[in-house]
């Protein structure tokens, strides 16, 4: 162990942990006291979120348990005095700064303590008043000022003029009123935050709706204007209880998780939020790798609707905001059930003090039905059958960014099959109409209230790592075969697959009609029958961008141009969006510029980049507060094993006992 650093915290014990273990609360101490002790954290310097700069495959994939390891961080902040961005990698083991670099040509995510300054700034800016007294509002303790990002309409809006934010203003009725059923409609207001200056843009006065969005039991009982239940609450729920009175069969070692067949490492970013790493499945003896790191690269939300007060929405809330930092404490038997395992999180505040998040991060099984079955009639009139239910693995993390909630999931199951999936929830971002229009580009929810049209993408980054690193990438379409000699009735049907050689080609679109799926491969591994390894990217719900080519969205969330890509691996290349999308014009980071090195991807390291969208044309019945919408994909083995990895799940105990034919 090194000696720490005067008045640091002491340096985190290495040999009993991985290199790829996230950031403890010492460690994040221990950071910000070796910049401080360097005397270039001066006052006025905020900083962002710290994260593990995390080691180089070879020396992670080299790591054996007890060995000891460097460890280092990657810290990014904001000097507001000289309008600059600063990045710095600090070692922890040998408790220096080894590089510093500032920046004026990016901005980083935006962070609370900025969004409430600038609510203060612009409640006490007199054109905002003004503006508030068109509508005949007086009493600022009932002005909510709600955030979003910059977006990007034109150069004014470039890193260079400013670090900016926008906001908007809704009414809240109470502290506990939902005030996004208030909106104060044409009220744009722009905060530069290294000055803390506000410019007030008004778009004309539209009445506020008055009509209650409250969706607790007490709020809905104490509005009158909201859609009543005679009957109260339902009365006839009936418990269900998840035991498991022997204990979950998952065991878990630090960051490291086995479960059944299964291993892998659950990581955390405060970017990313919920990260697996190493994960692998054991087939008759041996680790096989699948993934050597996933995780959410970026999310996108474009709004569609044209009004000025609203036309500039556009967040990236991964990159702008961040996902990890904004996660939720998890609790027993609301987020999750059964016999539960929890990883807390630490992160820090705009000072480089930690903050431990408890229960970031939840694990547990789950029962998933049906597994397979077959029942066959013997001739005697009795029936055969075997059956089992399918169990699978659940590792969650739910993040709150503003109005919407997003549920983060990964499904392990027995079959060896990876699932992904986002659950969407939470307030509509609502807009307030004239009394008698009808929006364009949205559904009224309530009278003069309409939700507008606007889409959520994500991308995940899928590191690959299929029985080994020199893998490979498919894409496979389903198609009829020729009516003819070789097709007599018309009916036979065909896959053809094609190699995406490089990374220009391997840029790729969903298609239902050919059945589109893409196999990620390692040719130098064969099965029994001589076929390559792989495994299969099986896309579920998805939708295309609707905003025109050119357009600022279309820039911006170049990534979603394509379901998806492909990219030879660059340790460097983390986020579809880039580093810093937050004021970027887009276009020049993220994956668009990744793939003009058009690196070839044949049988080498690789990375899949996968896109998917919950298109969201909003209903009435999302309102007040909407249901779980789902979206995402799964990726199964494919000519991975010799036959169904799940034929060796035993029976239940109370064998089923089916009545005769």
């Amino acid at each position: 162990m090194t000696v720490p650093i005067t008045g640091s915290a002491s340096a985190p014990e290495q040999t009993m942990r991985h290199p790829l273990d996230p950031l403890t609360e010492e460690e994040i101490a221990l950071t910000t006291g070796i910049l401080q002790a360097s005397g270039r954290l001066a006052p006025g310097i905020r900083v962002m979120p710290m994260s593990l700069h995390e080691p180089s495959k070879e020396a992670v994939l080299s790591f054996q348990p007890g060995q000891s390891f460097s460890r280092e961080v990657f810290v990014v902040m904001r000097d507001h005095s000289r309008h600059l961005t600063i990045e710095a990698v600090v070692s922890l083991s040998d408790q220096n700064i080894s590089s510093w670099r500032e920046r004026d040509d990016v901005q980083p995510a935006l962070t609370y303590p900025e969004v409430f300054a600038a609510q203060q700034a612009i409640l006490a800016d007199s054109t905002f008043q003004q503006a508030l007294a068109r509508r005949n509002i007086s009493d600022l303790s009932s002005v909510v000022i709600y955030p979003w990002t910059t977006g990007y309409r034109g150069p004014e809006d470039a890193v260079t003029q400013g670090r900016f934010i926008r906001m908007e203003v809704a009414l809240a009725e109470g502290p506990e009123d939902n005030y996004y059923a208030h909106p104060v409609e044409g009220i744009v207001a722009t905060v530069e935050l290294d000055s803390m200056t506000v410019q007030i843009e008004d778009y004309g006065v539209v009445p506020v709706p008055s009509h209650s969005g409250n969706y607790t039991p007490e709020g809905i009982k104490a509005a009158a204007n909201v859609p009543s239940f005679p009957d109260g609450l339902r009365t006839d729920l009936r418990p269900i209880t998840i035991t498991q009175p022997e204990g979950p069969g998952f065991q878990v070692a630090g960051q490291q998780v086995t479960w059944q067949k299964w291993r892998f490492r659950v990581g955390f970013t405060p970017r990313e939020g919920l990260v697996l790493h190493l994960v692998e499945y054991q087939d008759r003896g041996r680790w096989r790798p699948i993934l050597y790191r996933a995780s959410l690269s970026e999310m996108y939300v474009p709004y569609g609707d044209p009004t000025p007060s609203h036309n500039f929405k556009n967040v990236f809330d991964a990159g702008e905001v961040g996902i990890g930092a904004l996660a939720n404490s998890l609790v027993r038997g609301c987020d999750c059930l059964g016999e539960i395992h929890y990883f807390d999180a630490a992160v820090n505040d705009a000072g480089g003090q930690p903050i431990l998040m408890k229960n970031a991060i939840c694990m547990h099984e789950e029962d998933d039905g049906m597994g397979w079955k077959h029942l066959e009639y013997n001739e005697d009139g009795s029936i055969r059958v075997e059956q089992r239910r399918s169990r699978r693995l659940v590792i969650s993390s739910i993040s709150t960014v503003g109005n919407y909630e997003y549920g983060f999931y990964w499904y392990l199951y027995q079959d060896g099959t990876i699932q992904y999936e986002v659950k969407l929830t939470g307030i509509i971002a609502p807009a307030a109409i004239p009394p008698g229009q009808q929006p364009v580009s949205g559904t009224l929810v309530a009278p003069g209230l309409y939700g507008p049209y606007h889409q959520h993408y994500f991308n995940v980054r899928l590191d690959l790592m299929i029985d080994g690193l020199n893998n490979s990438a498919v894409e496979v379409d389903c198609e009829p075969l020729l009516w003819g000699p070789e097709n007599p009735r018309g009916n036979a049907w065909t896959t053809r697959a094609t190699t995406l050689s490089n990374e220009q080609v391997a840029q790729r679109e969903i298609d239902t009609r050919k059945s589109r799926f893409w196999l990620f491969t390692n040719p130098n591994v064969r099965n029994s029958l001589g076929q390559p390894v792989a495994y299969m990217l099986e896309p579920g719900k998805n939708a295309f961008p609707f905003y025109h080519e050119g357009s600022p969205q279309w820039r911006r969330g170049a990534f979603t141009r394509h379901h998806l890509w492909v990219t030879a691996y660059d340790p460097g290349e983390r986020y579809a969006a880039g580093d810093y999308p937050n004021q970027q014009p887009g276009g020049e980071d993220g994956l668009p510029a990744y793939v003009q090195q058009n690196r070839p991807l044949e049988n080498t390291d690789i990375v899949a980049w996968y896109t998917f969208c919950s298109n969201h044309v909003v209903r009435r019945e999302n309102w007040p507060v909407m249901s779980v919408a789902k979206a995402g994909f799964s990726l199964l083995p494919f000519n991975f094993f010799d036959g169904n990895p799940a034929l060796d799940v035993p029976p239940t105990e109370e064998r089923c006992n089916h009545p005769s034919a």
